[in-house]
């Protein structure tokens, strides 16, 4: 009987227990040949994917369609990144600490299909200030109450 509770008790132990969805901010910037196709910014949660798109109303295909799926394991986080736009596609996976920015080159040749990813952990001290600043330049800066 012991030795069945001692059983028990190490393989619980030995199982990793889930691991909770952590809320992430993903800012993108999305470029072709130069000029500024997309600049989305997406809340999301890790190892659930997400899905963003635009379409003009009543336009039969999306401007672009976005679709991240992020994981994370310890403090790294792998993100998989899928961009369509019209007549043009690009694929990456990638791995990124918390507050890191990339620039990604999904096409064929550089500057032809360009990704600026920014992740960050959502109510990290790192993204109040972000948002802080967001929105002190939309209210024009004015002076903050303490």
């Amino acid at each position: 009987m012991l030795l069945g509770l001692a059983l028990v008790g190490l393989t619980t132990s030995l199982v990793p227990a889930t691991a909770e969805a952590e809320p992430l901010y993903l800012a993108l910037e999305v470029r072709r040949e130069g000029r500024l196709v997309a600049q989305p910014k997406l809340l999301g949660e890790t190892g659930r994917t997400l899905r963003a798109e635009r379409r003009k109303p009543g336009a039969p295909q999306p401007d672009y369609q976005l679709v991240l799926t992020p994981i994370v394991e310890g403090g790294l986080y792998h993100l998989s990144l899928e961009l369509t736009l019209p007549e043009l596609r690009g694929h990456s996976e990638l791995a990124l600490l918390h507050g890191q920015q990339r620039k990604l080159q999904l096409g064929k040749f550089p500057g032809e299909l360009e990704v600026s990813l920014l992740l960050m952990k959502v109510d990290s001290p790192e993204f109040r200030a972000l948002m802080d600043l967001a929105d002190d330049s939309a209210t024009g800066g004015g002076p903050r109450p303490i």
